[in-house]
């Protein structure tokens, strides 16, 4: 059976490379030609395969810095070549690679992913899903940004506290990765979308984790595969949501809805540089992007928390006595507000650890724009280039001692610029950084303030796949505090 998997494996992985070969590599011409200079160091590995199942199989296995850092250490460079995905690639480490990158966002590099996401988001307006990350963008700061997410808490308390009633409390026993998973998701929507009844997140929930399947599959529309099952769930999921756009237009005509409680508001009230207004097609693809981009790398890092809470109890004592002096400062029912949020100081350096550790967002792709030159290496147009978040992370030249847990890292001012990453950074920084820090801290409020818990298995591995998660879903023994 483990040789029937493995074989299994290894066409999973031919399939997906000569996928992308032939949609990627062959489309930008290769990209072979350099400008004028050497090409950094490496090896393209097998043809068309490249390096690719190296990867990959580093992140499955729990080391994904291990590609990185086992070249840097072969090639003597923070910059080295290889080939991913079927193309041509360049991977940039360190602090100056990741400054580089997103100091020239839009200018020399742009983002990059497979043009199969574009079947599972595919764009009402008939462009790119690139390009409607780019438009999304845009539109985001004003309901994103920290003055604005203040009137937001309240509701975040609530739906956690709700959560934890439904989901966690009279149980002996939870498996939390499934359950952050739901909570990111139900905030999502309550703030999204202004979801109230949990009936109408339920409904969507399934989909969604069909959705979230086929964007990690194989590639291969045919009835019953992960891929397909990707699709039509989001055909479902945007079907659902042109309901939801079309009741809420009536509701603010009437009256019934404030322009302001949410961004689906916002987007069917603001128009563009020519003012025009949106299509409530084009709306439902925009909100499908925030739900999936606001609900897996903050159930990636809740999850993680919960694990590294669970293996150092000097640090959940540093966290419970935090969080219970804000919980006494309150009166009975009393919500959380943004004056709370910030004397979770040492909680929020804590979560922050672990994303250095952890980091949701392990790198991402951009594409070389043109030639150019960087560290003395010509980078050819059409590359794809890729920055990981362990190369600064797990390095000792930017975190010393980098497998030790010190939430003291982030006092005062913290690391360097460009050392610490799990949001990226540049005009290409997660817009949601300050929402997410919300969710979290909201979360380990509730949770340290019900419980203590241990591992049911005490070295259960976090794999990445892309980003971390338990490989068997953290399994935890829950022991209530005492009222």
């Amino acid at each position: 059976m483990e040789l029937f998997y493995a074989s299994l494996l290894g066409f999973f992985i031919l399939f997906v490379t000569i996928s992308l070969h032939f949609l990627f590599y062959k489309e930008k011409g290769g990209g072979t030609t350099a400008a004028a200079g050497r090409l950094p160091p490496g090896r393209t590995g097998f043809p068309v395969i490249g390096e690719s199942l190296e990867f990959l199989s580093t992140g499955w296995k729990g080391h994904p810095e291990k590609f990185i850092f086992d070249r840097i250490v072969k090639y003597s460079s923070n910059v080295f070549r290889t080939s991913l995905l079927g193309s041509p690639a360049v991977v940039f480490c360190g602090s100056g690679g990741n400054k580089f990158l997103f100091s020239n966002e839009n200018k020399l590099v742009q983002a990059w992913w497979p043009s199969s996401v574009d079947k599972i988001f595919p764009s009402s307006t008939q462009t790119s899903s690139k390009e409607e990350a780019i438009r999304l963008r845009k539109m985001l700061p004003n309901f994103l940004k920290p003055e604005a997410l203040h009137r937001y808490i309240g509701i975040m308390d609530t739906v956690a506290s709700r959560h934890f009633a439904d989901d966690w409390e009279g149980k002996d026993e939870v498996v939390v990765f499934p359950l952050t998973k739901r909570y990111t998701f139900w905030l999502a929507c309550r703030l999204f979308v202004s979801f109230q009844d949990q009936k109408q997140v339920e409904r969507l929930e399934g989909p969604f984790g069909l959705l979230a399947a086929g964007l990690l599959s194989v590639p291969i529309d045919l009835p019953g595969t992960p891929f397909n099952r990707g699709i039509k769930a989001s055909n479902f999921i945007r079907k659902e949501l042109v309901k939801i756009i079309k009741q809420r237009k009536v509701d603010l005509a009437d009256g019934k809805a404030s322009p302001t409680q949410d961004i689906l508001s916002h987007m069917l009230l603001t128009s563009d540089e020519n003012g025009k207004f949106m299509h409530e097609a084009d709306i439902a693809d925009k909100i499908l992007g925030l739900l999936v981009g606001g609900h897996d790398t903050a159930s990636s890092a809740c999850a993680s928390i919960v694990k590294f809470l669970a293996e150092l109890p000097e640090v959940y004592d540093g966290v419970y006595k935090e969080q219970m002096e804000i919980a006494k400062s309150k009166g009975e029912g009393e919500e959380l507000n943004w004056e709370d949020i910030q004397k979770m100081r040492y909680s929020w350096n804590v979560a922050c650890e672990v994303m250095r550790l952890a980091p949701p967002l392990q790198g991402a792709f951009r594409e070389a724009l043109t030639d150019f030159m960087f560290n003395g290496f010509s980078i050819p147009k059409g590359w794809k280039i890729y920055w990981s978040a362990n190369s600064t992370h797990k390095n000792p030249e930017f975190f010393p001692e980098p497998k030790k847990f010190d939430p003291s890292r982030f006092d005062g001012s913290g690391p360097a610029p460009y050392t610490y990453v799990p949001f990226g950074g540049g005009p290409r920084m997660c817009p949601g950084k300050e929402y997410a820090r919300l969710e979290i801290l909201v979360f380990m409020h509730h949770l340290v303030r019900r419980f203590k818990w241990e591992k049911l298995i005490p070295n259960e591995k976090i794999i990445c796949d892309p980003m971390p998660n338990p490989e068997k879903g953290l399994p935890i023994r829950l022991f209530p505090h005492k009222a």
